[in-house]
């Protein structure tokens, strides 16, 4: 802990006095002894006097020594590093559900884990903080916009309906709108509330091709956008390289096995432009390891806060316990 860390470092002044009291009982104590070494009769000093005094009796006066230090640093105002919930903060959780959620390469199924583990990260945020809810497939729809109620965020994810195709850019672009919008009705502020994206996807961006950076709708042009607004975009890219899903064939009358595999490179870039964190997962433990690294960084935020309480606690009891053994050893308080 450096003075920094003190609110009235005046105060820590007083360790001074305290060390002079520690010189003061030194020199008394060495006082005493060379007054005992002029006894007149030795005979009568060794038949009164200990063989060897107890050390015993230099107890009382180290613990009221240390309680003074530790009063000192209290009065000096000591403060420390706190986690504290947000109260003024709003999430949008982006969720991919294109076909490719079906895959199995993730048991049960892609789909089945992520609305599992999402479920756990809604019921994990702190209470104050307003939460939304985004899906994209071919396009990108708010299911909730951000509220403080967990129940119907939790409701739409159990409802999730899969759609052909992958807009990604689409489903930054609707959060960020959905941010907006919540900002504009709460006002009254400077400044509006901080706010962050969780992307989860487990593919390629296929509306618009992944190839065309320079189109507006795009996903890397959508981060481009979230970082000139200060909201960055967390991305997980879930699932595995192998991951496969039949698709019907137009006429109905078959199906096609093809491989859908996740695109890191991608998400990891998204996450980049904007300022955000990339994250993988390819099971339910690991996306909700994921998940819970998110809630510490989104839910709390550190601040320095009052830290003298513990200290003039121990200053009391060391004090205290220094009275105690005197009285006990009956000797007098030096």
């Amino acid at each position: 802990m450096s003075i920094s860390h003190f609110t009235a470092v005046v105060w820590l002044g007083f360790l001074a006095i305290v060390a002079l009291l520690v010189l003061g009982y030194v020199l008394v104590q060495r006082a005493r002894h060379k007054r005992m070494l002029q006894f007149g009769n030795m005979a009568i000093l060794e038949r009164v006097a200990p063989a060897r005094p107890s050390p015993m009796r230099h107890v009382p006066i180290a613990l009221i020594l240390a309680g003074l230090v530790l009063l000192t640093i209290a009065a000096a105002g000591p403060t420390a590093v706190q986690k504290v919930p947000r109260n003024r903060a709003t999430v949008v959780l982006v969720m991919d559900v294109s076909l490719s959620m079906e895959a199995t390469d993730v048991e049960p199924s892609r789909l089945q884990v992520a609305q599992k583990a999402g479920k756990d990260f809604v019921d994990g945020l702190t209470p104050g903080i307003n939460l939304g809810f985004v899906t994209f497939a071919g396009t990108a729809s708010v299911m909730v916009s951000p509220t403080t109620n967990r129940e119907a965020v939790k409701h739409s994810i159990d409802n999730i309906k899969l759609a052909e195709r992958t807009a990604t850019g689409e489903g930054v672009l609707t959060a960020l709108q959905s941010i907006d919008t919540l900002a504009a009705v709460l006002g009254g502020a400077e400044t509006p509330p901080p706010a962050r994206v969780v992307l989860m996807s487990d593919g390629k961006q296929t509306v618009p091709d992944d190839k065309d950076v320079d189109n507006p709708r795009h996903g890397f042009t959508a981060a481009r956008l979230a970082k000139n607004k200060g909201i960055p975009v967390s991305t997980i890219s879930f699932g595995t390289e192998w991951g496969t899903v039949e698709i019907p064939d137009s006429d109905g009358k078959g199906s096609q096995r093809v491989k859908v595999p996740v695109d890191n490179d991608s998400l990891r870039e998204i996450a980049e432009l904007s300022g955000g964190d990339f994250y993988t997962a390819s099971s339910l433990a690991e996306l909700t390891a994921v998940y819970d690294t998110l809630e510490e960084q989104i839910g709390y935020e550190t601040t320095r806060g009052d830290a003298s309480r513990p200290w003039l606690l121990l200053g009391m009891v060391a004090i205290a316990a220094g009275v105690v053994v005197s009285l006990l050893y009956r000797q007098r308080l030096p």
